[in-house]
């Protein structure tokens, strides 16, 4: 999940537990007929036979291990998830697919302790923002494995640090693969939402995304309706480009009212996302896509001091179109939650975020993006239990 939060806040340290244990295994199994889980790709009953609200592991299990690992993906598993955020996709320089949360892996690598790689370092144009640091573009896959992941906000997640070195840059090939092994071993079928990053810019390098999102999806025979596979863009234009590529379920995602995709910038549309969640724009939507990805912020805004509001009506007028809603995302820890969920002044505490799920649950969203699926499991059963 994207570039465009606005609640990337870091600062601070402090002490918390995990809640995984007694949540796990749960989630929606979607068997074949035999009684055993099919790793043909197929999935079953599609995206509507998944568990409402449906949890979503984001970038994995993103609170307790370094986002974008197999660590962080395997253990959103263990803990239940209904899906895994797996891979936030971008490219090589060789034209491979790797799962990063940006084309630039200063933050989230080790890349700055490897003096080889010293003069990759550049400034870059990233979708009209001024970057520096090492880009995936720049880099082949065989140079990118040498690499090892590290956590991207150890102010707020410091004890995440204690993982940092012990994983490798997963390629999507070896995510599908995973997904195979995980749904053979587990007996039910798991499933991935990927994100297609910066279209736009990476067309423009001659490293298009869709094309081999598509490839890969159809090699792996993930490309059909019921594929355990969502794939979701903030660049609507790229949602319609894989709508015709591929029949899984698709997703736009959304950021601040005020913003625009950047296909939209590029492209001359004046249209930002409020005009997009008028019932006029989500009619649009719903004639490529089965589902759209808010912000939290777009269901119930915040006032001035960060406080919950009212919601808006923008779960309605979705369903009234035929589309999901999972907006993102849900954290445990204070400087993320409003600010009436917060507990004392510790960015690294956790906050009353239980309170702050049963408020979104109410609104009748399908699921949400949570770097913390177990906290997500428990809160869906509270909200189920009234």
């Amino acid at each position: 999940m994207g570039t465009q939060e606005s609640n990337e806040i870091t600062g601070g340290t402090g002490r918390r537990a995990l809640l995984g244990a007694a949540v796990l295994g749960a989630g929606g199994a979607v068997l074949g007929t035999t009684g055993t889980a099919r790793a043909d790709g197929r999935g079953g009953g599609g995206l509507r036979s998944l568990p409402k609200p449906t949890i979503i592991g984001h970038r994995g299990a993103s609170g307790y291990r370094p986002e974008h690992t197999f660590g962080s993906y395997q253990l959103a598993l263990d803990m239940g998830a209904d899906i895994v955020e797996a891979g936030d996709l971008v490219p090589t320089k060789d034209g491979h697919l790797v799962c990063r949360h940006e084309p630039e892996i200063g933050g989230t690598t080790d890349v700055a302790a490897h003096p080889e790689f010293a003069d990759r370092r550049k400034t870059k144009l990233l979708d009209g923002v001024s970057t520096t640091g090492w880009f995936t573009e720049d880099f082949t896959l065989a140079e990118l494995k040498t690499l090892r992941a590290t956590e991207r906000i150890p102010a707020n997640r410091p004890h995440n640090t204690l993982y940092d070195g012990r994983w490798e840059i997963p390629t999507f090939e070896e995510v599908l693969r995973w997904q195979d092994e995980q749904t053979r071993k587990r007996g039910k079928q798991v499933w991935i939402y990927p994100e297609l990053k910066h279209p736009t810019y990476f067309r423009k390098q001659g490293l298009p995304l869709e094309e081999r999102v598509a490839k890969l999806l159809r090699k792996y025979r993930k490309d059909r309706r019921t594929s355990p596979v969502i794939l979701q863009s903030f660049e609507p234009t790229s949602i319609e480009r894989l709508n015709k590529l591929v029949d899984n379920p698709l997703v736009v995602l959304l950021s601040s009212a005020g913003s625009r995709p950047w296909d939209f910038v590029e492209t001359g549309d004046p249209r930002t996302v409020a005009d997009l969640v008028k019932p006029a724009g989500l009619r649009e939507i719903a004639s490529y896509a089965q589902g759209i990805g808010p912000t939290l912020d777009l269901i119930i805004p915040r006032d001035a001091k960060g406080n919950l509001t009212r919601p808006t009506t923008l779960v309605a007028d979705a369903h009234k179109v035929g589309l999901i809603l999972h907006p993102y995302t849900l954290r445990n820890e204070n400087p993320f939650l409003p600010a009436d969920f917060r507990k004392g002044t510790d960015p690294d505490a956790y906050g009353d975020v239980f309170g702050a799920y049963r408020s979104y649950f109410a609104t009748g969203i399908d699921g949400v993006f949570t770097d913390q699926p177990d906290t997500g499991l428990l809160a869906r059963e509270d909200f189920r239990n009234g």
